[in-house]
């Protein structure tokens, strides 16, 4: 499966929901990071989905 990246507007726009910190883009993984927070959020079908009881411990 081929990872849908984000779109660099939108990715500037997001935070992450625990720290309202930078995200970025892990396209090997699918997944936006927060280093601050140490989580690792999916992204499903390209639509990010922000929710902590969601997102991998790093």
């Amino acid at each position: 499966m081929t990872a849908v990246p984000v779109d660099p507007w939108l990715l500037a726009k997001l935070v992450c929901p625990a720290t309202r910190g930078p995200l970025r883009w892990d396209a090997e993984r699918s997944e936006l990071v927060s280093d601050a927070a140490g989580l690792a959020y999916p992204v499903r079908d390209g639509v990010p989905v922000l929710v902590a009881r969601e997102a991998r411990p790093l």
